[in-house]
């Protein structure tokens, strides 16, 4: 593979393997939490490889887990119009990953939450290691994100009880539910991803994008619609306190 990021310290690790894009999240110390320049550089990526023939685009996190979700730290500090712009960034970011004209496949492991269990969902094919775990707290917060596509994974009703309860589900109930294709361990991962790039050999890249298309619905104005509208409403730093508290 050819190292196109080459920079240790880069929030995104990028390597190419002919029209195989690795991506990497590489924020290990902070769990691969999505700061505003993380996200800023995945989108960046993503919209990139929808024009630089790409075919299939792998997502994986240096670390102890794929990601975290949304980095929190500093929400004090900013403001709440800027918080905002935070959060439809990273909706902007699941939508170009959901909408992808190429295959999309994410790798995880470890512990994942929020927004990183978002990106999961966003992508084509799922694959999780033995012992990896899913939470999507959001909605203790009244952040509506990422529901409508989890429930296109799992169904609506499964959607509505586990988003409810915030309920935190483990590898073997992901596959079970159908929010991941495939428990694999980490040393498969690679053999997964030139497997799924062999599986589009049969078809050209605009009939491959036109399949993705096609079965992906398209609601992102009214997902970008709910989300703005959830994160709008006054006292949204108020419910973050309160949920890191009980956290």
């Amino acid at each position: 593979m050819n190292a196109e990021t080459a920079d240790p310290q880069a929030r995104v690790l990028v390597q190419r393997e002919g029209d195989i894009c690795h991506v990497t999240l590489n924020r290990p110390d902070k769990l691969n939490s999505l700061d505003e320049e993380m996200v800023d550089a995945l989108l960046a990526i993503v919209t990139s490889a929808s024009t630089d023939g790409t075919r299939v685009m792998s997502l994986r996190g240096n670390g102890r887990n794929f990601c975290a979700g949304f980095d929190l730290g500093d929400f004090e500090d900013v403001s709440h119009g800027d918080l905002v712009l935070r959060f439809v960034r990273i909706e902007q970011l699941l939508q170009a990953l959901y909408h992808a004209p190429f295959q999309t496949l994410a790798f995880a492991h470890g512990k994942n939450f929020g927004a990183g269990v978002d990106i999961i969902c966003s992508c084509n094919r799922r694959m999780a290691a033995p012992g990896s775990s899913f939470r999507m707290p959001g909605l203790r917060f009244g952040l509506v994100l990422g529901s409508r596509r989890f429930a296109q994974r799992v169904g609506m009703d499964r959607a509505r009880d586990i988003l409810m309860r915030s309920h935190q589900f483990d590898s073997e109930e992901a596959l079970a539910i159908g929010f991941i294709h495939q428990v694999a361990p980490v040393e498969q991962w690679d053999a997964l991803a030139r497997t799924a790039r062999a599986d589009i050999d049969a078809l050209s890249a605009a009939a491959s994008a036109a399949l993705l298309r096609v079965t992906a619905p398209d609601t992102r104005a009214q997902d970008l619609a709910d989300l703005v509208q959830s994160a709008a409403e006054p006292g949204l730093k108020d419910r973050l306190r309160a949920y890191r508290a009980k956290a």
